[in-house]
């Protein structure tokens, strides 16, 4: 089969699906798929501090990851908003990055800032190493995942290719949007708060010490309140549109919130993240461009 290619949004190039998207998500559940992800960025930072620095400046505990060990973190704005959504793993001696590659400037930039006079270097790994979908199970971070050296990939993909099947970012996600996972430029906007998503003793570490947008974050814990909830919306599938990402969603002909990413899942039909208005009802039927939409609450 062909491969049908994503032409816009932050996947552009990569490869959308090989005509079979509902084989390919079944085979990415039995957990024998793999994916090429080598437009995602990837960062690698080194030296002897690159833990403690890193534990300083995101959301999450980072101070004695174990090698091997994946996890996510954040990077706030001072008002506690999400700018970076990252997902590490060290090697023992090499902390790598990736994340969106329309952060990675942005992102090297304020790493290269906050160096100050500590132990650690900051390379952008594009072309060094790719990023793979291993064959296995979803975890909770949308992986396994590989990185790779650019030498070493034919020989990887080789591997992979001999009893697992290659799929696109269509089935990789459908899993996403229906396990509920909040992804940058896609479901978080430019004030979304960690409070909002469902990332609280997840990608936000609760009990570790300051970081930038931390009283925001403690703030509205206490408070209970965030000013607005991410939600799964089952959309109506009997209607030949869809809503696209950034579409409004309303109630009552009011705006009650914006459409994020919406997938076609191999079993729940089409499905969509959105992030609502705290205030509206569990039970409200909801409507995006005349497509209705029940809700179940994710935070």
């Amino acid at each position: 089969m062909s491969a049908v290619i994503v032409e816009e949004g932050p996947d552009k190039g990569a490869i959308w699906h090989f005509a079979q998207p509902n084989h390919e998500q079944r085979a990415l559940f039995s957990g024998t798929a793999w994916a090429d992800l080598s437009h995602r960025g990837i960062i690698s930072i080194t030296g002897a501090d690159r833990l403690t620095w890193l534990h300083a400046l995101t959301t999450q505990h980072l101070e004695k990851l174990t090698p091997g060990q994946w996890i996510d973190a954040l990077i706030l704005d001072p008002n506690g908003r999400i700018e970076d959504q990252l997902y590490l793993v060290d090697d023992g001696t090499t902390t790598f990055i990736h994340t969106e590659a329309q952060r990675v400037e942005p992102l090297l930039a304020y790493l290269e800032k906050m160096k100050f006079m500590l132990r650690v270097e900051v390379k952008d790994e594009r072309g060094n190493y790719s990023l793979l979908r291993a064959p296995g199970l979803p975890d909770q971070f949308g992986g396994p995942f590989a990185i790779v050296p650019q030498n070493e990939v034919a020989d990887v993909i080789a591997a992979f290719k001999q009893s697992n099947m290659q799929i696109g970012t269509w089935a990789l996600e459908a899993e996403r949007v229906a396990a509920g996972r909040p992804r940058l430029l896609m479901d978080i906007d430019y004030k979304t708060i960690p409070n909002e998503i469902g990332v609280l003793n997840k990608a936000v570490h609760m009990n570790k010490g300051c970081y930038r947008g931390q009283e925001t974050v403690a703030k509205v814990f206490n408070l209970g309140a965030p000013p607005r909830r991410l939600v799964l919306l089952n959309l109506d599938g009997s209607v030949v549109t869809m809503p696209n990402h950034g579409d409004e969603i309303t109630l009552d002909g009011k705006v009650v919130g914006t459409i994020g990413s919406v997938a076609r899942h191999h079993e729940l039909g089409p499905i969509a993240l959105a992030l609502i208005k705290r205030t509206v009802p569990v039970d409200a039927v909801l409507d995006s461009v005349g497509v209705s939409a029940t809700q179940e609450a994710l935070v």
